[in-house]
């Protein structure tokens, strides 16, 4: 059984996300205080268990100093 691409996308961004945030040395509890979701949300998105939507991305890069095509550094490698 094939892998939903979707998905794999989302573990990418999310683990992109955990890598942004730990080169800003953020808390994943600061950075869930910002996007204001829980930390355990925080953790939801970091493991790719969790989607996160276009504004809450768009927000952590803003806060996270980052571009949002860095959340996604590594999706060229997924097979379709």
């Amino acid at each position: 059984m094939k892998t939903d691409p979707f998905d794999s996308i989302d573990r990418i961004a999310g683990r992109n996300l955990r890598r942004l945030r730990k080169r800003r040395g953020w808390s994943q509890e600061r950075l869930a205080r910002v996007l204001q979701v829980s930390f355990q949300q925080v953790q939801k998105y970091e493991n790719g268990a969790n989607r996160i939507s276009a504004g809450r991305l768009f927000m952590a890069a803003v806060c996270l100093d980052a571009a949002v095509s860095e959340f996604f550094d590594g999706v060229g490698d997924i097979e379709g």
